[in-house]
């Protein structure tokens, strides 16, 4: 699982976009329609330009006291984001992830977001590679 790349982690996710005039009331509306707790915010031709989460909705619009209906995504997203490419490494992303102390990590190729790697992914893959190990147990037995 660590060395699997990570565009096999979630290759088929749908990846929420957003542009930055965004406001927060209209990505919270998308998030939630999609059940997913951040999108990507991106220029026109889908370029990261941030990320936004369920976090920086609670931190810095609601807790700020800030008007969700007024509030542009580019003034409350979080701009300084770590990203990693396709064929980078899970663990990299497990790694990314603990020392950052955040849920989520963009997948961008040729400057463009493919995916969006959430922690939750990693937990999915533990349980198929346990079902995979009891099959073979059981085979054994």
């Amino acid at each position: 699982m660590k060395d699997r790349p990570l565009i096999e982690v979630a290759p088929h996710r749908l990846t929420l976009c957003a542009q930055p005039e965004t406001t927060v009331q209209a990505a919270c509306a998308r998030m939630r329609e999609a059940k997913v707790t951040a999108l990507v915010v991106t220029d026109a031709e889908g370029h990261l330009l941030g990320i936004f989460t369920g976090r920086d909705a609670l931190f810095r619009v609601l807790a700020e006291g800030r008007d969700p209906a007024l509030t542009p995504l580019h003034e409350v997203m979080t701009m300084k984001v770590e990203a990693l490419g396709p064929r980078d490494r899970a663990i990299d992303a497990l790694h990314l992830m603990h020392d950052g102390g955040f849920r989520h990590v963009p997948v961008v190729e040729h400057g463009r977001v493919r995916t969006l790697v959430i922690r939750s992914d990693f937990r999915a893959l533990e349980r198929a590679q346990i079902e995979v190990e009891d099959e073979i147990f059981a085979a054994i037995r």
